[in-house]
């Protein structure tokens, strides 16, 4: 018995053995695509030796001898770190997905291949200026020459994620470089989702309800919006049947994760050192890695340095020695969705404002792993290209025998916003930077700069030329045979709003409304933010003059002015009760919360529980506000809707008729809603948290998840690839921590600042820069995540344009050779 024992122990030592012996080969193995960043490598494509000195945290420092070595050490650079990330978008962008990924990504192949993004980056690439076009050959020599390197000396195939998937890596083309940019475009779209839900909303509720729950953004509601019924007749109200979902990594979110960020700027007037001080933090779903990459590059007009798109060679955000730049999603109404009438007897054709015209079509063949490849017919109208029924909910606004198309800038042919982006690392002023911006088409932004005085703002981006006559001003889907619909060009740059010699010494945006024009140069009618601009404005003006620290805080500031505005007006009648509730009863809970909420402050704290009771509290009182009115349109409504809470609640304009619930005899009111939703909150924190009302922490529910695009449901794999950090923040504060909405986990933090810059003029040196992981898109690499500790900390890290304490804090310098012939 005893032997048999000692037998069966060694037997599982041995075993333990083997599979501890197994898993250090597999991390070997999988470790040798980690770059050796002491290194000498030749390649081919440079003139002269280039230096690509890594510091601590592993942001490449870049010294060649021309800008096209640099750009070529960019791409190289890129691809050590971010390989399968860049393959990955450009797939995306392409319509590939599928071939690697199954028909899980079939969705998104067939939207992008509709959209025929890659043909027009191809078409733009000839676009652009002679010295754009060399820039971009040479980057993607570079990133070439790391793949070349990879497979000559058997480096892990570049990246483990190309062990599970495809291996195949086709050259990297500098055409691929136009296209991430438009796929950026379409990650920060949302006018064509406001478009169709606005159509559905109009079918479903009257006039007065639409404008309440759908306001122009700020101010009045939308008073002349056309009956949608008259515009598309045949078309019914809105039922959930028939609407396909885009698979969970395609590249267009519904309209909530549009694109978001935050930038301002103080002039010397207004700072504390006699400079100007920039931040500027975009905002983006988050994802491991994330989708910035830091860099500095030493260029012939000099050193710049700031956050990176892995796939495209120009520091996005940053800043040189003179000049610092910031960018924000503006919120442009560039795309127009167009009610296409299909010839009775021969649908191949479409009305025009000339009679019936052919579409233009074309074959495109879509390769699906392990199935049968399909093919797909593209279409296009005059407008633009055809888009499918089953996308968008389209189907639920098209009236029968009629097809829906889009017009959209990002669709340019002659798209030349890279020319734009590249040049404005080489200007030296404001008036240089701003010239620059005219050759920007897509996807719109608001640009802040800094100089070492002096601040401007502008909104840069094609601004699509509507008719005074058109039928819903760009807010509703439109015939596109009427011709006081369609487009008429774009406006000359200098349309777009500028602003220069700012009195007050500050100026920036949080995607709020930036203009009060007229239709048609409006800019939008939908906008980014209503909130956070409330706090911005307290933190500008509360003080004289402002620091880099004062520009750190308000960057990172949690005090959310929604709860500040709402919480008074919906508890109003609910704060003291009277009576005492029985310990451990649920009058007793709610009265524990309520006594919370009322000495709450506003800060979305991740160890407090008042954000986790308000959050819920609100999310259950728009559901009992909507739901009735709404029915299966409550499914668009996943996030609170400040504006429309604040309105119902104040009885603007008779909007506190949203409390009555019409399928009831009794009418209610308000007070009973605010009332019975809390109720329904506690219960829903009670069931999944379960413990006390004071145990509550809203980090337990505001998870920030980095997740992996493609490995982050895989079992086990996905504990080394995502990242989960407890944050603080919420939707609607500076430090922005924007919730899933999803009903499973509704308070999961998504989507927030990826980057976070602050560049002080006064001491450049000392600027501060920050990504949401780390630099490495290899799981196994120490630099996965070290800068997302930071990042969740509300830390950042210096970086220098001087080239001499680059080479001293180095953690290695690769040296790129020209090859000997």
């Amino acid at each position: 018995m005893d032997r048999a024992f000692f037998l069966l122990l060694r037997l599982a030592f041995f075993g333990l053995f083997l599979c501890g012996l197994a898993t250090f080969a597999l991390f070997m193995f999988l470790s040798r695509s980690i770059p050796d960043f002491e290194d000498e490598i030749e390649v081919s494509g440079i003139e002269n030796p280039i230096e690509i000195v890594r510091s601590t945290h592993n942001v490449p420092h870049i010294f060649g001898e021309s800008d096209k070595d640099v750009m070529f050490a960019l791409g190289f650079a890129h691809a050590q770190d971010r390989l399968w990330q860049m393959v990955t978008a450009r797939r995306t962008v392409q319509g590939r997905m599928s071939e690697v990924f199954g028909r899980e990504t079939l969705p998104s192949d067939m939207l992008m291949r509709r959209l025929d993004l890659y043909q027009l980056s191809r078409q733009s690439f000839t676009a652009l200026s002679l010295e754009t076009q060399n820039i971009l050959g040479s980057y993607a020599d570079g990133v070439n020459a790391w793949i070349k390197h990879v497979n000559e000396n058997a480096l892990g195939r570049g990246a483990p994620e190309f062990f599970v998937f495809s291996n195949a890596i086709a050259p990297w083309q500098p055409a691929d470089s136009v296209a991430l940019i438009k796929l950026l475009g379409v990650q920060q779209t949302g006018h064509l989702q406001d478009e169709v839900l606005r159509a559905q909303l109009s079918l479903a509720l009257d006039d007065n309800q639409l404008f309440d729950i759908f306001p122009d953004v700020p101010g009045t509601g939308i008073a002349e919006l056309p009956d949608y019924a008259k515009i598309a007749p045949g078309v019914v109200p809105y039922s959930t049947n028939g609407a396909m979902r885009l698979a969970a990594n395609a590249p267009i979110r519904p309209q909530v994760f549009a694109g978001a960020s935050n930038a301002w700027a103080a002039s010397a007037k207004r700072s504390a050192t006699g400079s100007s001080i920039l931040a500027n933090d975009p905002h983006g779903i988050l994802t491991a890695p994330s989708q910035w990459y830091l860099a500095r590059l030493e260029l012939s007009s000099g050193g710049v340095i700031g956050a990176t798109i892995p796939g495209v060679p120009a520091i996005v955000l940053g800043r040189s020695a003179k000049l610092g730049w910031g960018l924000t999603a503006s919120y442009l109404d560039d795309q127009d969705l167009y009610i296409e009438k299909l010839e009775p007897n021969a649908p191949e054709k479409y009305l025009t404002p000339n009679g019936y015209k052919a579409f233009k079509t074309r074959q495109s063949i879509i390769n699906i792993k392990e199935e049968p490849a399909i093919t797909l017919q593209l279409r296009w109208t005059d407008n633009g290209p055809v888009l499918p029924s089953n996308r968008f909910d389209l189907g639920s606004i098209t009236p029968p025998n009629h097809v829906m198309s889009v017009a959209w800038s990002l669709l340019s042919p002659k798209d030349t916003t890279l020319d734009s982006m590249v040049r404005m690392m080489q200007a030296q002023t404001i008036a240089e930077a701003l010239k620059i911006t005219d050759d920007f088409i897509a996807p719109s932004q608001n640009l802040v700069l800094a100089d070492s005085t002096q601040i401007a703002m502008k909104t840069i981006g094609a601004l699509p030329q509507r008719s005074f006559a058109h039928q819903s001003k760009g807010r509703l889907p439109t015939p596109g045979w009427l011709i006081e619909n369609r487009w008429q060009g774009v406006f000359p740059p200098e349309t777009n709003p500028v602003f220069r010699a700012i009195d007050g010494g500050i100026v920036g945006n949080t995607n709020n409304k930036v203009v009060s024009e007229s239709f048609p140069k409006h800019l939008s009618f939908t906008w980014g933010d209503t909130q956070r601009v409330q706090r911005w404005q307290r933190l500008m003006q509360n003080r004289k003059v402002h620091t880099r620290g004062s520009f750190v805080e308000a960057q990172l500031d949690t005090v959310s002015p929604t709860a500040r505005t709402i919480l008074p007006l919906i508890g109003a009648n609910l704060w003291f009760e009277a009576s005492a509730a029985e310990p451990g009863s649920d009058d007793a809970r709610r009265q524990e919360a309520l006594k919370l909420l009322a000495n709450w402050n506003g800060e979305m704290n991740e160890h407090i529980p008042e954000p986790l009771i308000f959050s819920a509290w609100m999310r259950a009182l728009q559901l009992r506000l909507i739901q009735d009115e709404l029915g299966p349109l409550v499914a668009k409504f996943q996030h609170p809707q400040p504006l429309f809470i604040e309105k119902v609640f104040r009885d603007i304009e008779g909007a506190a008729r949203w409390c009555d619930i019409l399928q009831s005899a009794p009418v209610e009111n308000c007070e009973q809603i605010a009332r019975v939703a809390l109720e329904d909150a506690l219960n829903w924190l009670k069931i999944t948290y379960g413990g006390t009302v004071e145990s509550l922490r809203w980090g337990d529910a505001h998870q920030a998840t980095h997740d992996h695009p493609m490995l982050k449901d895989a079992p086990l794999v996905n504990w080394f690839v995502n990242i989960h950090q407890s944050t603080s923040g919420g939707d609607n504060t500076l430090l922005r921590g924007l919730t899933s909405g999803e009903a499973s986990d509704p308070f999961r933090n998504v989507h927030g600042a990826t980057y976070r810059g602050v560049y002080d003029f006064a001491d450049p040196e000392s600027s501060l820069y920050i990504i949401s992981t780390g630099q490495s898109g290899h799981p196994l690499s120490r630099h996965y995540d070290d800068l997302g500790q930071l990042w969740r900390r509300g830390e950042y890290i210096t970086m220098s344009l001087d080239p001499a304490l680059a080479r001293g804090g180095a953690e290695g310098i690769t040296m790129l050779f020209p090859a000997s012939q």
